[in-house]
This record gives structure tokens, sequence and C-alpha cells, in this order.
């Protein structure tokens, strides 16, 4: 709901001025500031991977457990830019993804 929704919650955040720090990136894509957290691409496709396996008779309590190793970092500078904030640059310099 937040995902699909995340549009809208961007432009209230930004209208009432408020800073916003998210768990996935597209929230960073629909307008929100910063987010910092797991890949829900590489979640489908690792989910992909055992829904493979277990429709090719792998048992489904067999399989490992798999946690996410990498959490990447967005930045939405034009958000920041309507917000009258600067990013410092080394907070800029650990992005893996900066959007303008």
């Amino acid at each position: 709901m937040l995902i699909v929704n995340s549009p809208q919650i961007a432009v209230a955040a930004l209208a009432m001025r408020l800073p916003t720090v998210y768990g996935y990136r597209e929230h960073v894509i629909a307008g929100g500031l910063i987010s910092y957290g797991v890949d829900l691409r590489w979640c489908y496709h690792r989910s992909a991977y055992f829904v493979d396996k277990i429709l090719h008779g792998a048992v489904p309590g067999d399989l490992p457990i798999e946690f996410p190793t990498k959490f990447p970092l967005s930045i939405n500078l034009k958000t920041a830019k309507e917000l009258g904030l600067t990013v410092p640059p080394t907070l800029l310099a650990r992005a893996d993804e900066v959007f303008e």
C-alpha cells in the first residue's frame, strides 16, 4: 500500500516541508528524499529462484533462508532542493543512486 501510494505521500510530505527517509528506493523515485534499505528487485529475483526450485520438486523446508546483504542508499536531489536542504558531499559519495 505504501509503495503504490508513494507519489501521494511524497507530495504531501513536500507540501508540509517534511524530509522523508524510506526503506525502499521506489519511494525516492516517486519524490521521497532518501531511502536506505533492501533492494526489492533483488528480493523479487530471489523469490522467483525459490519458486522455480519448489516447482521443480524441492521441499520448501529444505531450502536455505536468505537475507539481503546489500542495502542501497538512494537520494533525490530535486526533493532536497525543493526542501531547501543541502546534501553533504560525503553522503552523496556514499549513495548508490542519486536522482536529479
